[in-house]
């Protein structure tokens, strides 16, 4: 089978073939639809010290059908996503970590970012049939390959806290920001304001949830904020994981305030902690999901009012997709760009750029 593999630091992803992977007990085989690029895919081939290891193929954000299964609950042809963690040994057979940390577990390993645990940036990939979710008819399998990051912003707003008639600001309107909008404008926020420096993203956000849009750029923010809603933020998202980014949030955010970190900033940062004791502000770290937030996600994806095409703005082949992960790491306007391991270029009707 084809597949994607990263070697070295500041060289493109390369495009390899490899044995096509047999499957052990309990385990599912599945032929790959699509993968969503991440943001954490770029930055892991980083230099950094939680580079990925040499030959890994990424790619945790996948689509796809059940070619082979030894798991009784699953037959050739069944449409899934997969939850993209393999529990470490001692807990596989129960498919999930005995002492319930999920992602947060140091055993457990991400499918996608580790040579062990080979992702979607192949053809085909190998899961524990426990970490599957059954995809609707109703819901096309590009937009199923949605659900990991819109189950990010389903984790994030279930951890903010009741949200009803809440002003929310979320920062960002890269995926997880759209994802945090739309979840939280149903979790019941009377204001879901977006801030984002990308006009493309920001118009985005409007197709998603959000109630008003702002440029961070355009004059202070949380003057700007009260002027939209009539107060200072209850529930602040900070979706951008960028130095200085947390500590405009706490300057913006209302007495009494929960500011929610789903941006994964990679460097050191600094704050005044004066400026959140003043307020009383809750500080609460979020990371990945829970198979609950992927059933959460497929619930929206299958909603009417939900417009999974305004996420989706690029697809790509094989031979296509290392040049355009290399743009990635840039600036860009972009939303969720797909691979689909099987199309060619003349297949795909929806290319980057358009």
């Amino acid at each position: 089978m084809r597949a994607l593999e990263f070697h070295e630091t500041g060289q493109p992803l390369r495009v390899v073939e490899r044995a096509e992977p047999g499957i052990g007990p309990g385990e599912v085989l599945l032929k790959v639809a699509y993968c969503g690029i991440c943001g954490s895919d770029v930055h892991a081939t980083e230099a950094s010290a939680s580079q990925v290891g040499r030959g890994t193929v990424l790619g945790h954000e996948f689509s796809g059908e059940v070619v082979q299964s030894s798991d009784a609950a699953w037959r050739p042809g069944d449409r899934v996503i997969g939850v993209p963690l393999k529990p470490c040994d001692e807990c596989r057979p129960l498919g999930a970590c005995k002492d319930g940390l999920g992602i947060l577990c140091p055993s457990n390993r991400i499918v996608g970012m580790s040579p062990e645990a080979p992702g979607g940036y192949a053809e085909y990939v190998r899961i524990n049939g426990r970490q599957l979710l059954r995809v609707p008819d109703s819901i096309a399998l590009d937009a199923a390959a949605l659900a990991e990051p819109l189950a990010v912003g389903a984790h994030a707003v279930r951890l903010a806290g009741q949200l009803l008639g809440r002003r929310v600001l979320v920062i960002g309107a890269g995926p997880i920001g759209l994802a945090t909008t739309a979840f939280a404008r149903r979790a019941g926020a009377r204001d879901v304001v977006v801030s984002e420096i990308d006009g493309t993203r920001r118009e985005r956000a409007l197709q998603l949830g959000a109630s008003a849009l702002l440029d961070p750029g355009a004059g202070p923010l949380g003057e700007r904020f009260r002027q939209e809603t009539g107060g200072p933020p209850d529930v602040v998202f900070e979706c951008v994981g960028v130095p200085g980014v947390l500590a405009q949030a706490i300057d913006v955010a209302g007495i009494r305030g929960r500011i929610v970190v789903v941006g994964v900033c990679r460097h050191e940062d600094r704050i005044l902690p004066r400026a959140a004791i003043r307020k009383e502000l809750l500080l609460q770290f979020v990371l990945g999901y829970t198979p609950e937030d992927f059933q959460l996600s497929l619930d929206l994806l299958g909603s009417s009012g939900f417009d999974a095409g305004a996420m989706i703005t690029g697809r790509v082949t094989f031979d296509e997709l290392p040049d355009v992960f290399e743009s990635l790491r840039h600036p860009n306007a972009h939303g969720k760009v797909l691979l689909e391991p099987f199309a060619r270029r003349n297949d795909i009707t929806t290319s980057i750029g358009r």
